[in-house]
């Protein structure tokens, strides 16, 4: 699946596509359905306290995610991999010239999803900047003191938990590292990968609809709420999905996943900013343009015997 620089790598082992395509539905239906299971299927008795409640969410997300992986390395073969840097590989869990590659899969993404976030960033730094008081030095003493304090608050917070590691790591790993290698080996095309596999991701947000229903919303509102989510995570999936197959490394889609989650839908504009949002939006946007030189597979793969992919799953050209 992987080889050593200087040589070509050996064919993928083939997979039917419907049988590749199940599979990734059984992933997705499994992350959702796996949630349920502590009063489902255990019978336990409901959690006391949101925390509780969540924490139950966290080991079954970490069950599913861990039986994906499993599933993924016994349908690939992984198993016959003599280097576990080589099967690590296949999930985007790289080793190889860890410092660099590592820090260019972090910092890259995380300055290309920020361009979308351009609006957002001048509203929230206008809105701390009229709150906020200086010192002598002409530092904001209460903005240092809000973040301080927000800091120490979100470790002891499951929803932040929940919405900046575990979501974006387990969804990330099934959803990415255990589906798109499936799909190359089924024979998908790439682009056909990245525009059709969030279908899979937005499964398993599909609960939702359910979960709103059993909080009170009426249909109509829980409808129109799951179907603008549905909408968003369809859109995330394209861009996680092609950061996954470009930089070859798991941790660009996650450092991703975890800032649209923290900045939420991208500000087009404010009444408090007197235009500037709409105008850093517009900037961020014109500058996304730079998607494709700054996920060159080039960036982030040291081989020398001319595949620019990660594994050799695929052709990039």
């Amino acid at each position: 699946m992987a080889a050593p620089a200087g040589s070509h790598p050996a064919s993928p082992p083939a997979i039917p596509g419907k049988a590749a395509a199940a599979a990734c539905a059984a992933m997705a239906v499994s992350y959702v359905a796996v949630l349920y299971a502590p009063t489902l299927l255990l019978r336990l008795p409901p959690a006391t306290s949101l925390r509780a409640f969540f924490h139950r969410r966290f080991v079954c997300a970490a069950v599913s995610s861990a039986a994906s992986v499993l599933a993924t390395a016994a349908l690939l073969g992984v198993w016959s991999l003599s280097d576990s840097s080589q099967a690590l590989a296949v999930f985007g869990i790289r080793s190889d010239h860890l410092v660099i590659t590592l820090s260019r899969a972090v910092v890259i993404p995380l300055l290309l999803t920020s361009l979308v976030y351009a609006g957002s960033f001048v509203a929230r730094l206008w809105a701390m900047s009229s709150s906020c008081g200086t010192d002598d030095d002409g530092v904001g003493v209460c903005c240092t003191e809000k973040l301080a304090r927000w800091m120490q608050t979100s470790l002891r917070d499951v929803m932040v938990w929940r919405n900046y590691v575990v979501a974006p790591f387990t969804e990330e790993l099934v959803f990415r590292a255990c589906m798109i290698p499936l799909l190359l080996c089924g024979g998908f095309k790439m682009y056909n990968i990245i525009f059709l596999s969030p279908i899979f991701f937005s499964l398993a947000h599909l609960n939702h609809l359910f979960e709103l229903h059993q909080q009170g919303c009426n249909f109509m509102r829980s409808l129109l709420i799951v179907g603008v989510q549905l909408g968003y995570t369809v859109i995330f999936g394209w861009y996680a999905a092609f950061l996954f197959i470009r930089t070859g490394n798991l941790v660009s889609p996650i450092v991703a996943h975890i800032l649209c989650n923290m900045m939420g839908l991208p500000a087009f504009s404010s009444p408090r900013t007197r235009g500037a949002t709409s105008l850093a939006f517009l900037a961020g946007s014109v500058s996304f343009c730079l998607l494709f030189p700054a996920t060159s597979p080039k960036l982030y793969n040291a081989r020398l015997d001319g595949c620019s992919c990660w594994h050799g799953y695929c052709r990039w050209s």
